[in-house]
């Protein structure tokens, strides 16, 4: 197992989309839309521990935002131990990182992240 410590500056970009498109869609009030986003960056970033965290702090500010307790409370536990799994290699591949989901499921990546992925390693 190899510790990951950077994102590949190939794949930043397309993480930094997802994190950009974030606070557009958060901005004009698009909530669902904004979230999405949230959800493509976590799929992008988990690998890395900085990128990770980073995703799981937003995810919590924003349900701080809305006023969404589970989602508050579900993202505390992700912020503590979510860049150490990255580090470590030990992350379920593919999971969105809300709450709404379980921490330790590996989901599908959609088509284009995959690519991407593929395309920046």
């Amino acid at each position: 197992m190899k510790p990951n410590w950077n994102m590949p500056s190939p794949l930043r970009p397309f993480y930094q989309k997802e994190l950009s498109a974030y606070r557009t869609a958060l901005g004009g009030g698009l909530l669902q839309e904004a979230w999405r986003h949230l959800e493509r960056a976590h799929i992008l970033g988990q690998p890395y521990p900085v990128e990770h965290t980073s995703v799981h702090w937003e995810m919590l500010q924003l349900g701080f935002r809305t006023r969404n307790l589970r989602e508050i409370i579900g993202q505390l536990p992700r912020l503590l131990v979510g860049g150490i799994k990255s580090w470590a290699g030990m992350i379920p591949v593919g999971n969105t990182g809300g709450a709404n989901v379980p921490p330790l499921r590996p989901m599908p990546i959609p088509d284009d992240l995959q690519q991407i992925m593929r395309s920046t390693q």
